[in-house]
């Protein structure tokens, strides 16, 4: 499902929007339950309004990506729920962070 480089260091154009659709898509799936997505606001430190607001910026969705990542069965379960491969969430992240 995923089309990103296997070469996060230098991300091309298509990498990042691809790195975004899937981390918009991880997003969508932490918020769609209540305890999760209230540890994400305590651990990350955003805020609702920061999650509207910076929806669509590379490091909001970073960091929603390393917020999975620090939880493997999150990170296990958003991969399943998504159709992505873990590996795939974790690129995207290495990517949203270059």
């Amino acid at each position: 499902m995923s089309s990103l480089s296997s070469n996060p260091e230098k991300p091309r154009r298509g990498d990042r929007d691809a790195a975004a659709a899937i981390a918009l898509t991880a997003l969508a799936w932490t918020l769609s339950e209540d305890m999760r997505a209230r540890r994400l606001l305590d651990l990350t430190g955003l805020t609702p309004e920061d999650l509207r607001a910076g929806a669509g910026e590379a490091h909001i969705l970073g960091a929603v990506l390393d917020f999975l990542a620090g939880h493997e069965p999150d990170l296990i379960a958003c991969a399943e729920a998504t159709g992505y491969k873990p590996a795939d969430l974790i690129t995207a992240r290495d990517i949203l962070q270059a």
